[in-house]
């Protein structure tokens, strides 16, 4: 189930501010708070999905695209493009998602490293 006071819902809702990097009608692009890499922004979708599957058994093709196709405006936008950048999606408690609202990372401006490290 949704929960509808997570922060990103609180972001969509301007009850908290952001430092927005790209918006249209599907999505949102902001700067993270506490960036890992000299580029780190947060991209989510304004309809309400608790994570990718939910994203992917309720979103609309057009969501989905829109989506898809905003990571690419984004790095553009960052001036990553072609230098090299991740996306990193975390989904549901053992694959490290702390706010219940789809949001994919997009990290870059540097050498990022390893994918995982062993724990």
């Amino acid at each position: 189930m949704y929960d509808k006071n997570n922060v990103f819902a609180k972001i969509l809702r301007g009850e908290i501010p952001c430092d927005k990097i790209y918006e249209d009608k599907f999505v949102l692009a902001f700067k993270d708070i506490n960036p890992q890499t000299r580029v780190h922004v947060l991209l989510i979708p304004k309809g309400f999905y608790k994570d990718m599957n939910d994203f992917s058994d309720h979103g609309t093709k057009e969501e989905i695209a829109a989506f898809l196709n905003a990571i690419v405006k984004v790095v553009d936008i960052l001036g990553i493009k072609n230098q090299g950048y991740r996306c990193i999606n975390n989904n549901g408690n053992d694959g490290g998602q702390e706010v219940p609202h789809l949001h994919f990372h997009i990290l870059g401006g540097q050498k990022v490293g390893k994918m995982v490290s062993k724990n």
